[in-house]
């Protein structure tokens, strides 16, 4: 068989175990792996000197670099920021080049779908962890629902990214396993959208810490939710235009949410601003910044009479473990927001050491009628990492990209457009490939409206 070329352009972290994976399957597969970064020690790193991978340095603003990797290969992963995407979908249109991304489909990318698809080319996007994952499993058992002639009544859908349960050692029982500054800035933009029991409900980003969802997660014991900026956006494209209630949320440990919101409620986690003289301000500097002028009273004691916090609630602990008190930690950050500021801050705590695991939390909930009678769901995934490289965001990320690619390459998943994992040719295969990896859906009935879970199956 000739040798086939996958090109990989992004070495970041989420694409550690997507490498190894492909670099595992070369072999067997006859493949030869580019791995494409501007740093090219990043991309080496990630080679691990395997025999079928190459290390290329490349500038994906540089239009002759970027269209000379793609001409030269069978198939394109991009594991870029969203933005990006685009100009390297352009480039697959034009050397006829198939394509794959963890990102959400955006509206420039949506345009490309006629060219994709009178070039015959699969355009997979939103083939991660959560977009990806979600989309996958929710798939497999709302059509199952279906084919069983089941009505779809509710559905709510949850994702964190956590730290494990051995290296949780802070009172948060959070640390960055992702993106910081998209922690900061979570749940920004908008109220939040979402259906219940047939009403749209809205919550502003104000309250959005305020309203949380208590969930159990079997071995692991109780989360929170709160809910995302839309969970409207998939009602379509689920086939979920009649159900009732349709939420999506985010997972945290129980407690965290009522600590972060205040810092909602001082307006640290704005990003539209910069504050005059950041680099020399101290943390304590900060903090006092957003609290009325009292020459009298401590910042601290200004903070808890303005938020109304005992000084014996968890929450002002939290605040404690954070230093934002600390007179003697500068900023250091030139014309810096209050966001970037506060992401500063819980770096410093938040940031996983060397031995530290991380931990992805997934659950759903389906609510359906069948046979007349009404029925409930619960489907829950944990994944623990294995070390700061094959973490356990790595590993969900990366693994349905690198298997949704090698499907395509040989013909498994072969419908041409701009899409999702929602069809069974593709969630199927993946899924079971995954399960095969230890990431596994446990699914088992509850009760619902009264009824005796043992009686109901699907």
């Amino acid at each position: 068989m000739k040798v086939r070329n996958i090109l990989v352009i992004g070495a970041g972290r989420s694409s550690s175990s997507l490498i190894t994976y492909l670099l595992h399957k070369s072999v067997v597969e006859h493949l030869l792996i580019t791995v494409a970064d501007v740093s090219i020690e990043l991309a080496q790193e990630k080679i691990k000197n395997h025999p079928n991978g190459i290390a290329i340095c490349l500038d994906v603003f540089d239009e002759i670099e970027r269209k000379n990797a793609i001409k030269n290969t069978n198939i394109v992963i991009s594991m870029l920021p969203a933005s990006l995407h685009v100009n390297v979908a352009k480039d697959c249109i034009n050397f006829g080049k198939h394509m794959v991304t963890a990102s959400y489909i955006s509206d420039a990318m949506m345009e490309l779908n006629d060219q994709a698809i009178s070039k015959k080319l699969v355009f997979m996007n939103e083939i991660g962890l959560d977009p990806g994952i979600d989309h996958m499993s929710a798939m497999k058992v709302i059509n199952a629902i279906r084919d069983k002639g089941g009505k779809m009544l509710l559905f709510e859908s949850f994702t964190g990214g956590l730290v494990a349960p051995e290296s949780d050692d802070n009172l948060w029982n959070y640390k960055f396993t992702w993106n910081p500054r998209n922690v900061v800035l979570a749940g920004q933009g908008g109220a939040a959208k979402f259906l219940q029991e047939g009403t749209y409900k809205y919550i502003p980003y104000h309250k959005l810490f305020r309203r949380t969802e208590i969930l159990n997660i079997e071995g692991y014991g109780k989360f929170e939710g709160y809910a995302n900026r839309d969970s409207l956006k998939y009602k379509s494209i689920y086939g979920l235009d009649e159900i009732l209630t349709l939420y999506r949320g985010t997972i945290r440990r129980v407690g965290y949410s009522r600590a972060w919101n205040v810092f909602v409620q001082l307006g640290m986690t704005d990003d539209s601003y910069t504050i005059e003289n950041s680099e020399h301000m101290s943390y304590r500097d900060f903090t006092n910044s957003f609290l009325a002028y009292n020459p009298n009273d401590s910042v601290e004691l200004k903070l808890r009479s303005y938020l109304k916090i005992d000084q014996d609630d968890v929450v002002w602990d939290k605040l404690l473990e954070l230093d934002i008190f600390n007179g003697n930690k500068k900023v250091e950050l030139k014309n810096a927001t209050p966001a970037q500021i506060l992401e500063k801050i819980l770096k410093d705590s938040w940031t996983l050491k060397e031995d530290d695991k991380d931990m992805i939390v997934m659950q759903h909930l389906f609510g359906f009628e069948l046979n007349g009678k009404k029925q409930q769901i619960k489907s829950s995934m944990v994944c623990i990492g294995e070390n700061q490289t094959y973490t356990a965001m790595a590993k969900t990320v990366g693994l349905p990209v690198a298997i949704a690619t090698l499907k395509i390459l040989n013909g498994e998943i072969t419908k041409p457009g701009v899409q999702l994992p929602i069809t069974k040719e593709v969630y199927e295969p993946i899924l079971k490939e995954l399960e095969e990896v230890g990431i596994i859906f446990n699914e088992k009935n509850v009760d619902y409206f009264g009824y005796n879970p043992d009686e109901l199956s699907l």
